[in-house]
């Protein structure tokens, strides 16, 4: 039987840190999707209680900012410098 994205997505954070665009490349689904997915599988794993996602929040490359409002997403800009450059968050499963 084939998994489903999102038990691929989940096994891919269990073996090591990804971005969404590691995942999105892994599984075959669009950068856009897999947040929605990371989104679900931490609230599937917060109802087990002996696993969670940890999330290595969006940083702003020129100013260091890192305090966005949604850490599992990826702005296209930084509120602090207004600068593009943001690296991607990193998801994990611990």
């Amino acid at each position: 039987m084939e998994s489903t994205t999102r038990e691929r997505i989940a096994a891919a954070l269990r073996e090591s840190p990804a971005t969404a665009s590691d995942l999105s490349a892994r599984v075959g689904t669009s950068r856009s999707a897999v947040y929605d997915h990371v989104r679900h599988v931490a609230r599937s794993l917060r109802g087990d209680g002996d696993e969670q996602v940890l999330v290595s929040p969006p940083t702003c490359r020129d100013c260091g900012f890192d305090r966005f409002d949604d850490p599992i997403n990826h702005p296209s800009t930084c509120p602090e410098c207004r600068s593009e450059s943001v690296a991607e968050p990193a998801f994990l499963i611990d």
